[in-house]
């Protein structure tokens, strides 16, 4: 079931990025030709999700290439090293941010000795291989967690894990959309996501750009809703996962984990390969991202909170290993996921 919901465009030597910032309201759209404008849009949320973010850095470098093209190989590659260092500082949370620019560092190097037109060239045709991979993953993921997915289900999720997230169709969200076109008759529960509210805005909007059930909650009735029996599953994505599958996701999904085990729900991570960092033993390691405060105190050019006051606003939260009833990836679903099962999804002859 493919969407016609799109958070970016290639279009040669530019980028067009879906501003999300405007959804609901209004569609508008964003024109990047360089590096820096990709991770301007990045930094400033135009473009999130961890596997639009991975893309659309993929495709910074590649228009820096293009830009550059014409220069001595030497300056060529100073320009791409600079791209890539402006980047990697735009979100420091979401791994295949990194991913996706070690891919494209990669496949500079191997074609290191040629003209810079020619590595240009190759890096376009690598930012394009990441895109459709992400799509082509993102497809089988929804095959696979659709199983688990019973007829009629109320799902619950939290943030947007959508098309708007991802090079099309999603994770979590994917995974809701593939079961159901497979005709599972299921409804949805979108909480909202404060502070920057991409439940309400942008998951709501994509469910009902193809008419699937949903319906709008405030992030604190989670509970409530699970008390009165009204919630079957939760699932969710994620924008890192260390080694131990503890998991770094946008703020108030430990919660959700936690009242989950309460109410002895099944709790269902999304998230493909790329997002598994192998090289962070556990959760703490996982870098936190504050953004701003004035997210918190007002939106949208409306604000609610007295001037002067202090506001948290980490923007994720690690939700551990022993929470998770089952991690779904484009490899398959890895129920209870831990070191070593996250191993072999890398490794299949790897033993404890």
């Amino acid at each position: 079931m493919l969407t016609s919901v799109w958070a970016l465009r290639w279009h040669g030597h530019s980028l067009e990025l879906l501003d999300q910032r405007r959804l609901p309201q209004t569609i508008e759209t964003v024109r990047c030709t360089s590096a820096v404008e990709v991770s301007t849009a990045i930094r400033d949320m135009v473009v999130r999700g961890a596997p639009a973010i991975g893309c659309a850095a993929a495709f910074g470098v590649a228009l820096e290439a293009l830009r550059q093209a014409g220069k001595s190989l030497p300056v060529f590659q100073s320009e791409i090293a600079a791209a890539v260092s402006v980047l990697l500082a735009s979100r420091p949370t979401a791994v295949n941010l990194a991913w996706a620019l070690e891919r494209m560092n990669a496949a500079m190097a191997s074609v290191g000795g040629q003209d810079a037109s020619v590595i240009a060239a190759h890096l376009e045709k690598t930012a394009i291989a990441i895109f459709e991979a992400d799509l082509a993953g993102n497809l089988a993921m929804g095959r696979v967690g659709a199983t688990l997915i019973p007829v009629g289900a109320r799902v619950m999720t939290h943030c947007n894990t959508g098309a708007l997230a991802t090079a099309g169709h999603g994770t979590a969200l994917g995974v809701i959309r593939s079961a159901w076109g497979q005709g599972k008759n299921l409804s949805v529960i979108a909480n909202e996501t404060r502070p920057f509210l991409q439940g309400a805005r942008l998951t709501a909007w994509e469910l009902v750009q193809e008419e699937i059930p949903v319906t709008l909650a405030t992030d604190n009735m989670a509970g409530h809703l699970m008390q009165q029996g009204q919630v079957d599953l939760v699932i969710v994505g994620a924008d890192r996962i260390a080694a131990n599958a503890d998991t770094a996701n946008k703020i108030g999904t430990y919660t959700l984990a936690v009242l989950a085990h309460r109410h002895k729900l099944p709790f269902y991570v999304a998230a493909p390969l790329s997002t598994i960092d192998m090289g962070l033993e556990n959760g703490d390691a996982i870098p936190i991202e504050q953004r701003s405060a004035e997210e918190v105190t007002g939106f949208g050019g409306l604000r609610w909170a007295p001037e002067g006051i202090a506001a948290f606003h980490p923007a994720f939260d690690i939700t551990p290993a022993n929470l998770i009833t089952a991690l779904i990836t484009e490899k398959g679903v890895i129920h209870r996921p831990g070191v070593d099962s996250l191993r072999k999804l890398f490794d299949p002859t790897a033993t404890s």
